[in-house]
């Protein structure tokens, strides 16, 4: 605790001074946001059936513009306390002391732009490539990336990057809020490009093609995923009085091995895929509803002889979709058929809420469920994992300056998180967190 308040006293020191809020070259900005979360009738084999946990996640971060060339940096602090020794918290909850970004940002004309150096991405839907905003840490990359722009809105993201692996990465060091420098190195790549395109069939389009390629190192076994992600999204934003939609899907080839064991040589052939259709309408009525459905699918794997066929998430985010994370996340974009309803308001423009309703079966009934690490390999537990209930309600308490957020789900258990070998018998799950966020 000690420590924490030691960190968070010290970054706080570097928050904005008048001397920088005037326009000038220079700006600093601080954030900190502290949560409290617990869950009840643990889905995950082996974890907690009960844990509560609180976290803080300071960041800091400043820019220097020198015309057209800008310095940035970032700096994150993520930690938690208070949780079980055998609770699910991992590198997703701790992360401490982490320059996640320090790079060059070099303007390329009026709109082009090449930054060089660690930074975070947010590609097409945020569902394959992400910058977290709900979780605790987030995913960074150091290398390069070109934004390329015309006049009609139209895009081309080119990046070559190693991702930062998230250390440490131990229970003992998460436990302790270790500070270790994250890992980045060409045994980790993350490589591609996207574009986006105004006017594609009343929305806009966003072909991307995305490569990771992966080789154990002295320090760290892997699987050794050689991956091709290709795909495509097609969206049009929500409005007042009009129709929205969000459609995207991708198809996965490469090779990748069963388990990151030393003995373990086979590559096996990937072919792997998901789906995500969403459909809403806002009203033009007050509080500004909206009602939208969607539908989530992703690949599992049937253990086929030379064959593996999960889809693999990248480095994605999930919550806007399928919930919170933090102790709680059951479902990923793997291993997963899943429909969705949810109504969306804003009372007014300090406050918004929504509530959800999801239901979700295992595409193969073989593999792990979704991302609870229940699996039944004879398939006689069913594929029907369970239906969520989930709300949140978040509002500006001062505008721009301090939020309030919180949110609960229900996890209503049916066969496979019930029955199958390594289900936990705790019974439905319950989650809920709240947390306040402070911006400088």
């Amino acid at each position: 605790m000690h420590k924490i308040a030691i960190s968070t006293a010290a970054m706080l020191a570097l928050a904005p001074v008048p001397a920088f809020a005037d326009g000038g070259p220079l700006s600093i900005g601080a954030a900190v946001r502290l949560r409290v979360e617990s869950i009840d009738g643990q889905f995950r084999p082996g974890a907690s059936a009960n844990d509560t946990m609180v976290s803080l996640r300071t960041a800091v971060d400043a820019q220097y513009d020198a015309g057209p060339v800008r310095f940035g940096a970032e700096l994150w602090d993520a930690r938690a306390w208070g949780q079980d020794k055998a609770s699910s918290a991992g590198t997703g909850e701790v992360n401490a002391l982490e320059l996640v970004q320090a790079n060059v940002k070099v303007e390329l004309g009026k709109r082009s732009l090449l930054t060089a150096g660690r930074f975070t991405l947010d590609l097409a839907g945020r569902r394959l490539v992400a910058r977290q905003r709900y979780r605790n840490s987030t995913n960074a990359f150091t290398g390069a990336h070109l934004a390329l722009a015309d006049p009609r809105g139209g895009k081309l993201d080119l990046f070559w990057t190693m991702p930062h692996v998230r250390l440490p990465d131990d229970a003992q060091g998460i436990r302790a809020d270790r500070v270790r420098w994250d890992r980045e190195s060409t045994d980790l790549m993350f490589f591609g490009g996207q574009g986006t395109l105004p006017g594609v069939l009343g929305g806009t389009f966003q072909p991307y093609a995305f490569r990771l390629v992966e080789r154990d190192s002295p320090d760290r076994l892997t699987r050794n995923r050689q991956l091709w992600t290709l795909g495509g999204r097609l969206f049009r934003q929500p409005a007042p009085g009009k129709w929205d939609h969000d459609v995207e899907a991708a198809l996965q080839t490469g090779s990748v091995r069963r388990t990151t064991s030393a003995s373990d040589l086979a590559d096996l052939d990937v072919s792997a895929w998901m789906v995500h259709a969403e459909l809403g309408r806002t009203f033009s009525a007050p509080w500004k509803p909206r009602l939208a459905a969607l539908f989530d699918a992703a690949s599992g794997d049937g253990a086929k002889a030379g064959r593996f066929g999960r889809f693999d998430p990248l480095f994605g985010a999930r919550r806007f979709e399928f919930g919170p994370n933090g102790l709680y996340g059951p479902f990923a974009r793997s291993n997963m058929v899943s429909p969705s309803l949810r109504i969306e308001v804003a009372p007014s423009k300090r406050t918004d809420a929504f509530l959800a309703w999801r239901s979700a079966w295992a595409e193969n009934r073989r593999d792990s469920f979704g991302g609870t690490g229940v699996r039944d390999a004879s398939g006689a537990s069913g594929s029907l994992g369970g239906h969520q209930i989930e709300g949140r309600v978040r509002h500006w308490i001062v505008p721009g300056l301090l939020q309030v957020d919180g949110g609960a789900a229900v996890l209503l258990k049916r066969r496979l998180l019930t029955d199958a070998p390594n289900a936990p018998a705790t019974g439905n799950t319950t989650y809920g967190y709240v947390d306040v966020t402070l911006t400088l």
